[in-house]
């Protein structure tokens, strides 16, 4: 409670010293103390309807308990609650994600299996599977103990854009021994001017840990594009 206490304050004092009558324009909210105290209620409400299992009334209660002396548990045992409650959370989290974990990992087995079989579509003994979009002029692949520079969009099999050097109009430079398991196999396929588009299982990717904005088990489809190699 305390960390969310500290979050909250940091978050109103930018929010409103950033821009102190922005919260006034409300005609109900005639000083700053009211902007302030509806602000706190407003983001506590949103966290608790967030939580989805919040009594609204017995939280008003408690407020009114608080401000009054009058409160029914004492501020240990208030803590030892919501210890449990953010336990409660956590464990429906990690059952959420371990179902969608489930699903993903058999929409994912369905499409590269579908996937394979396309014939211009190939495959490493790893399961990687990839197809040449564009030819360069050849020459020397990649080594582990290179850098390379790319330009590259990646994308959910749903088609979803999670990550993109073209949206950010910048290439990247990475090593190539510092990335998943998927880049540093299909790069060292590639020469400079290459494109290709590689389809990544998940365990050649994240994993069942997934990433922000990867869900758990999910494959990966990426178009990359090979610039240039920088050897060490």
């Amino acid at each position: 409670m305390k960390k969310t206490h500290y979050v909250l304050s940091a978050f109103l004092m930018f929010s409103f010293f950033a821009n102190p009558m922005s919260a006034q324009k409300n005609k109900s909210l005639k000083t700053f103390q009211d902007s302030m105290s509806y602000a706190y209620g407003f983001l506590i409400g949103q966290q608790m309807k967030e939580m989805g299992t919040v009594d609204k009334e017995m939280l008003k209660k408690g407020l009114d308990d608080q401000f009054a002396g009058k409160t029914k548990i004492t501020e240990q045992e208030a803590q030892m609650i919501m210890k449990k409650a953010q336990q409660e959370r956590q464990r429906a989290d990690k059952k959420r994600q371990e179902n969608e974990g489930k699903i993903n990992k058999e929409k994912g087995l369905k499409f590269l299996a579908d996937n394979k079989v396309k014939k211009e579509v190939g495959t490493t003994p790893s399961g990687l599977q990839y197809k040449i979009l564009k030819t360069g002029k050849g020459g020397r692949k990649p080594r582990t103990t290179d850098k390379v520079k790319v330009h590259y969009e990646g994308k959910l099999i749903d088609g979803t854009i999670f990550d993109s050097s073209y949206e950010r109009g910048e290439p990247t430079t990475f090593g190539l021994g510092q990335v998943i398991k998927g880049w540093t196999e299909g790069l060292q396929l590639m020469s400079v001017g290459d494109k290709y588009r590689l389809y990544i299982p998940s365990e050649l990717a994240y994993g069942k840990r997934g990433q922000r904005g990867i869900p758990s088990n999910a494959v990966l489809v990426f178009d990359v594009e090979l610039l240039d190699i920088i050897t060490n």
